[in-house]
């Protein structure tokens, strides 16, 4: 039963909206139905009543109750009185309608109700008519008492309520039809605002779209949607930005090691090669595959953290080992400008040494890049932090590109001849606020650049 309802109810808030309008609206109506013909029936029956007593008391002027015995008065066409009326002295029948028998129902009725000696109405059924209805009225004399009982029938009264209920049951039928088809109208025209709000979260969604519903001039309802809506694009805008920054994040990180892959297998092809050097050439290859794999780990790692609003995982490393590695990393002509200052007592990070390589990689990579002759690394002990620096003897970062240093996909002169995205920096920066630390720039430090790498120690 219960899937047949749910199979039959409509599917759409517009069908049951009009469903629940008609459905309150047929018990409404059926309410007040009833009760208005409740209402007739009663009035029909007292102006039945009221009928009745009138001619009882026409009749009763006819009776003589002043001596020891009621008797009737014979008057001039006195048989519109006598049509349906009894008159009774105690129990005995004076007179009755010259077209009803002693044993008929009518007969027998008014004998029931002159026997209850007071005024008193009833209905009776009979074969015809079919309902008549009867009322009893005392008549008191000096002497002598009478009772007379007049009858009337109930046919035209039982018409005019029968057509009263045809016409109410027309009457709601109609008024449902028009309820039903209103409230469709009406609640189209109400929802066709959330149609086209849906419409355009739709397409605003699936391209990142700054435009958005707002609450001006907009009815309390739909500036609630509005609002949902509104905050329901800027989660879908960030989520699509952070893809794009994770994807090209991803795409800057893997370019280093698949570069290196590439050139090594192509040195490889290009002529005959020793087991030793095929061996090397294997080792070199497998270490970049695992360093795209260690890149590829921590950057999803720390997006799937940063989407749970968690913290990337802390653990501790000694920061000399990394900084060596990265450097060892660098190909002969990098290797030779890059000088690593290190103490000798032991520094350690309260940050995974991958993460940590990721922090470092971007920042020692244009630090590279951009040196005239020498890049230095160096590393000392904060108060509960370590501080990493990176100086370089370039260039330096133009004063009026600050301001845009951080940020995504900005390069300070896309012509200058390096090969770059962008996104090194504000990566470093992201992961290392991510375990509570930052990349910062020393804009005092002349010449070059100077880079601060602040972390908490282990």
């Amino acid at each position: 039963m219960n899937r047949l309802a749910r199979h039959l109810a409509p599917r759409t808030l517009r069908g049951r909206l009009s469903l629940v309008a008609l459905t309150t609206a047929a018990l409404l109506m059926t309410a007040l139905t009833v009760v208005f013909n409740t209402v007739m029936d009663r009035h029909l029956q007292h102006q039945a009543d009221d009928q009745l007593r009138n001619r009882a008391a026409a009749v009763a002027t006819t009776i003589d109750t002043s001596g020891p015995r009621a008797r009737v008065l014979e008057t001039d066409n006195d048989r519109l009185l006598d049509a349906n009326a009894w008159i009774y002295t105690g129990t005995r029948l004076l007179e009755k309608p010259p077209s009803t028998t002693a044993n008929s129902a009518l007969a027998q009725a008014a004998d029931r109700l002159a026997a209850r000696g007071r005024q008193v109405c009833a209905s009776v059924h009979t074969d015809n008519p079919r309902f008549v209805r009867l009322c009893s009225q005392h008549v008191s004399g000096l002497r002598s008492t009478a009772t007379v009982i007049t009858a009337v029938d109930l046919a035209p009264y039982r018409n005019s309520a029968d057509t009263l209920l045809s016409g109410s049951l027309i009457l709601d039928a109609v008024m449902l039809a028009c309820t039903y088809a209103l409230t469709r109208l009406a609640v189209g025209r109400a929802l066709r605002p959330v149609r086209t709000m849906t419409d355009q979260a739709g397409q605003w969604s699936a391209v990142g779209s700054d435009q958005r519903f707002g609450a001006v001039d907009q009815p309390a309802e739909l500036a609630r949607l509005g609002s949902s809506l509104d905050a329901l694009l800027d989660r879908i805008r960030t989520v699509l930005r952070h893809e794009q920054q994770l994807t090209g994040e991803l795409s800057h990180e893997l370019r280093t090691p698949l570069t290196r892959i590439v050139v090594e297998l192509d040195w490889w092809r290009a002529r005959p090669r020793s087991a030793a050097e095929t061996h090397a050439t294997h080792e070199v290859i497998a270490e970049a595959a695992q360093s795209m794999r260690t890149i590829c780990d921590t950057l999803l790692n720390d997006a799937r953290e940063g989407a749970q609003n968690t913290t990337t995982a802390v653990g501790a490393t000694s920061v000399a080992p990394v900084l060596r590695g990265l450097v060892e990393g660098l190909d002969a002509r990098e290797q030779l400008k890059t000088v690593v200052d290190v103490p000798d007592q032991q520094l350690e990070a309260g940050v995974a040494s991958a993460l940590l390589e990721r922090i470092v990689s971007p920042l020692l990579a244009n630090a590279v890049r951009y040196a005239g002759s020498t890049v230095t690394v160096s590393a000392r002990q904060l108060p509960g932090a370590v501080r990493i620096d990176i100086t370089d003897d370039g260039p330096g970062v133009p004063e009026e590109f600050l301001d845009d240093l951080f940020q995504p996909g900005r390069r300070a002169d896309s012509g200058d001849g390096h090969d770059g995205a962008g996104l090194g920096l504000p990566l470093a920066r992201r992961l290392a606020r991510a375990v509570g630390g930052e990349v910062s720039h020393d804009p005092r430090h002349t010449p070059g650049a100077r880079f601060l790498i602040d972390l908490p120690a282990a």
